[in-house]
């Protein structure tokens, strides 16, 4: 069983996700600790209700790296396996990020390689995708590296664009896809089935 640490910044809706999911048992782990960015995010409120240790560390006085270090002693200190993020709104470094290289996933609102980078979240994608005129958009989940969204793609779903999406339209269907999609990559994860293989990932039956 692996212990999950969550990174999030607001609501946290693939948040809830991933717990329902370990506590259904589709995953064979748990999440042992949620940390925040933001004191008032609503994701330490999901952790809270169910038992799980919620920690807001705001950057707020304190230099990037020095941030993630304190980030960093508090994983190690809840002894996590993975590393998952949900909507957490930094760009980490790569001092943090090697130290959680292979350990580490992110899911996207897009179908990577596309529409990926800096400046690429939430409402920016999707109308992204809409004004290049892509027939499909979906979701990726990857194992994160310092190229910002350029790791490892772990799985993918897609869904139509249609004709008459807006941001807003085009969100709500792919939103339903993620809270399916990165329970799954976890799940696979914790029963080690994913091999990285250069920018490859494997599924091992």
């Amino acid at each position: 069983m692996i212990r999950i640490g969550v990174l999030a910044s607001g609501g946290g809706t693939n948040l809830q996700a991933i717990i329902d999911a370990c506590e259904r048992g589709d995953i064979d782990g748990s999440v042992v600790i949620v940390i925040s960015d933001k004191a008032d995010a609503y994701s330490l409120v999901r952790a809270r209700k169910r038992g799980i240790e919620a920690v807001s560390i705001p950057p707020e006085g304190t230099g990037r790296e020095e941030h993630e270090k304190l980030v960093d002693a508090t994983l190690q200190k809840a002894r996590v396996d993975l590393v998952v993020l949900a909507g957490y709104m930094r760009i980490l470094t790569p001092w943090f990020i090697n130290r959680y290289l292979g350990r580490m996933m992110n899911i996207h609102p897009a179908l990577l390689p596309s529409f990926g980078g800096k400046g690429m979240y939430g409402e920016h994608v999707h109308r992204a995708v809409i004004e290049y005129g892509c027939k499909l958009s979906g979701c990726t989940v990857h194992f994160v590296v310092p190229e910002v969204d350029g790791g490892p793609i772990i799985i993918q779903e897609s869904v139509p664009v249609l004709e008459e999406d807006t941001p807003d339209s085009l969100a709500s269907r792919i939103h339903p896809l993620e809270h399916k999609l990165y329970p799954k990559a976890i799940a696979l994860f914790a029963s080690g089935k994913l091999k990285i293989e250069g920018r490859r990932v494997r599924i091992i039956d």
